[in-house]
């Protein structure tokens, strides 16, 4: 007589195997395959790049992009109070290698990989994922240099999102900078983004700079504040130079 225990000693595999396959099936389905995804990104993982510098880059363009739609906003409610609608041009912009860094200033200087065959010429405008990153100070065939806003000599017009106060920015040889403004008593707040100025004359204004983290009232004659870097220039490895600065009013960077 054929025994049941022995037909489950027989198929209890097969069985089991079926069992297990069903309840995979029903927990794709249900969670949309997330736990698959889940599991491809942890076996994935050893063979990604840096997530800590790919997400600094990523949180630079996404603010970069939140701060250009806000001026946006505020520039369209303006254009809308005059009734008029200024003239506004694309830039040509060339996208160029990091090769180089200085040695002794790692966050003053770097080299790119084209030059006056690539039409890049002395003042052309560097920009980055996050904004503005600095100007060719010099160029040979295939090289040239570019002198960073946070190099203490740097000399910027710049002016605050919010409540459009204008002061010079100086850079800190860092990732942070500092503005000297020119009211006794400016409406400045940290968070405050700060963007190129109209007034400045190696940068077309609008191009986007940092935010303001502190404010230093009394700590010169001049009221000041410490401004973070939206471009983080030590994660960069491609840059985008524009070869007409004065008329670029719209610059669009490249991400590396």
């Amino acid at each position: 007589m054929y025994s049941p225990y022995r037909w489950w000693d027989r198929h209890r595999l097969q069985l089991s195997l079926a069992v297990i396959s069903l309840i995979v099936a029903w927990s794709v389905r249900q969670t949309q395959g997330a736990g698959l995804l889940e599991v491809y990104r942890l076996i994935t993982l050893p063979f990604q790049g840096n997530p800590t510098q790919q997400e600094q880059l990523v949180n630079a363009r996404t603010w970069e992009l939140e701060q250009r739609l806000a001026a946006l906003e505020s520039q369209n409610q303006a254009l809308q109070a005059l009734l008029k609608q200024p003239v506004v041009t694309q830039g040509k912009g060339t996208v160029a290698p990091v090769i180089g860094r200085s040695a002794d200033h790692w966050w003053q200087q770097m080299t790119l990989g084209r030059g006056h065959l690539d039409a890049i010429r002395e003042g052309a405008i560097v920009v980055a994922p996050g904004g503005l990153v600095g100007r060719v100070v010099s160029a040979s065939d295939h090289t040239s240099r570019v002198l960073l806003i946070s190099d203490p000599t740097s000399r910027i017009g710049v002016t605050t999102s919010r409540s459009r106060r204008m002061g010079i920015l100086r850079g800190q040889a860092g990732d942070r900078a500092v503005i000297e403004f020119y009211e006794k008593d400016p409406d400045v707040r940290p968070g405050d983004a700060v963007s190129t100025s109209s007034l400045s004359s190696l940068f077309p204004p609008g191009l986007l700079v940092g935010r303001v983290e502190s404010m230093q009232l009394s700590k010169s004659a001049a009221p000041q504040a410490l401004v973070k870097l939206s471009a983080p220039v030590s994660d960069i490895n491609w840059v985008t130079v524009y070869l007409d600065a004065k008329t670029s009013k719209s610059m669009v960077s490249i991400n590396p």
